[in-house]
Formats: C-alpha cells, sequence, structure tokens
C-alpha cells in the first residue's frame, strides 16, 4: 500500500453504532433498524459523533465518505436520518459522499473505488474484507473478544480521533 500523499487520505466511516445510535448493551443493533421511521428519526447520533465528525472531515480535507451495509428500508430511514439530524452540514462532510451496500464484504469494493485510506467500522468481518485495501483499520466500540493486531480498537470517538490524529502525523514525517 506505500506511502500515500496528505491530499490523497480518504476516511470512510460506517453509519450503524458508528455515527448513529451506538451498540445496545447486549450487542444487538439499534432501534434504528427494526423501529419505525419516526423512531429510527429520533435515535440519538453516537456519542462524540457529531464533535470528532467535524474535525475529521477538515483533517482529511473533506474526502471523508459514509460506507453503510443495509437493506433498502434502512437505507430510506439512514438517508432520512442524515437530513433530519443536519449531517452534511453539521460535519462539513460533503453531501452525497455516502454509499450502500447489501453485503458486509462488498465494503471493500466500495472503498477500493473511493481510494479509502482509513476506515473506522464496529465490525470485525467489515475490517477482514478490507484488509488487502485500506491501510488504516479503525475498530469502533466496546469489543467482547480479542482485537487482532492488524486493527486499531477505538472504543469510543476520543480515541478515534486520537488514533487518527496520530496516524495522520506519523505520516507527515
Amino acid at each position: 500500500m506505500g506511502h500515500v500523499k496528505h491530499e490523497q487520505w480518504r476516511l470512510g466511516v460506517d453509519f450503524g453504532r458508528v455515527i448513529q445510535g451506538g451498540a445496545l448493551p447486549d450487542g444487538a443493533d439499534t432501534m434504528f433498524v427494526g423501529g419505525t421511521l419516526q423512531e429510527a428519526l429520533e435515535s440519538p447520533p453516537t456519542e462524540g459523533a457529531f464533535e470528532v465528525l467535524p474535525r475529521l472531515a477538515d483533517l482529511f480535507g473533506g474526502r471523508v465518505w459514509i460506507i453503510s451495509k443495509c437493506g433498502p428500508v434502512t437505507e430510506r430511514k439512514t438517508r432520512l436520518w442524515l437530513e433530519h439530524h443536519r449531517f452534511w452540514t453539521r460535519t462539513g462532510i460533503p453531501a452525497g459522499h455516502l454509499r450502500f451496500c447489501r453485503k458486509r464484504a462488498e465494503k471493500a469494493r466500495h472503498c477500493a473505488e473511493l481510494g479509502i485510506t482509513h476506515m473506522i467500522d464496529d465490525r470485525l468481518g467489515v475490517h477482514q474484507a478490507i484488509r488487502d485495501v485500506v491501510a488504516h483499520r479503525y475498530l469502533f466500540g466496546p469489543q467482547t473478544g480479542p482485537v487482532p493486531d492488524w486493527v486499531v480498537p477505538t472504543p469510543t470517538w476520543a480515541d478515534v480521533e486520537a488514533k487518527v490524529t496520530a496516524d495522520l502525523a506519523a505520516m507527515r514525517r
């Protein structure tokens, strides 16, 4: 994967349980998937997401994409949630920097097409699928099992910001 100039750094971010909602204690998906449209729209962002994402968007020069795996109903809810929460305006991420796929492993194709260099996702299986495509992988949220050494554990958005910022600083040297 070699050295990538900072003008080419590109960040991918998962939506469910990363930007929106956070994981429930039992590890299940949020009410976003199974609830009503109104429940989905009213569901909160993950703590720290709206504080950290604008700073990351600035560091990446706006080269940030949401890459989400979901079905058509949840895709519609996601689009409406992003609008309802004024996501694009609040984060500085360009409107429309949004990709959907139906299977987690398909995130690798989106990462390759977009040239993603850094990816934040809460699923180890996604990181396994993108391992040969994305150089810097951040496993978001609390983890119950061991975390392999080829992914960086980031339990909170504060951890994401610290690790990504440190990685970008090291890459500038």
